[in-house]
């Protein structure tokens, strides 16, 4: 059987970035003037983010200092799921932010669906746990499908992975 050239579509989230970017988070609310005395923290759980601070504006501070800490080291903001923000004990705030890794059933569809739309001869795409693999005849038609997929906001960050020819 001969082999024909495929790559994965995936959606993946460094969570070594995302813990440093929670520690220098952290570490700026320790240290900067408007957080004194704020109990500003960011806890990682796993995948789930928790934000605290005494009042929703501080809150909301600290909630830019983690995107930007983010950003910095590549992680996409694409991958948050943001919950509402909640009051917590003594009037203070609270707020959930969970890390979304991998390409639910959904999104698996519409990737499906824009490579279909493309109408490329022999390029086939199958969901597979959650990723998409894409297999097809021509180099070619899977670099088209790779750029044409970069260009569509699906909301949530792609990479394209195990490139065999």
């Amino acid at each position: 059987m001969t082999h024909m050239p495929s790559f994965d579509v995936v959606s993946e989230v460094d969570m070594q970035e995302v813990r440093n970017a929670v520690d220098q988070a952290n570490r700026e609310a320790s240290t900067r003037f408007d957080f004194k005395g704020t109990d500003s923290t960011i806890e990682l759980a796993g995948s789930v983010l928790t934000l605290h601070a005494s009042t929703e504006e501080r809150l909301k501070a600290l909630h830019q200092v983690l995107e930007e800490k983010l950003v910095r080291r590549n992680v996409s903001l694409k991958s948050l799921s943001h919950a509402k923000i909640e009051e917590a004990s003594k009037g203070s705030a609270r707020q959930q932010i969970t890390i979304q890794a991998g390409i639910d059933s959904d999104k698996a569809r519409q990737v499906n669906k824009v490579i279909k739309a493309m109408g490329l001869k022999g390029v086939s795409s199958q969901a597979q746990g959650d990723q998409v693999r894409v297999t097809g005849k021509k180099r070619d038609d899977l670099q088209a499908v790779i750029s044409k997929l970069k260009d569509e906001d699906l909301g949530i960050p792609l990479q394209f992975t195990n490139f065999r020819d």
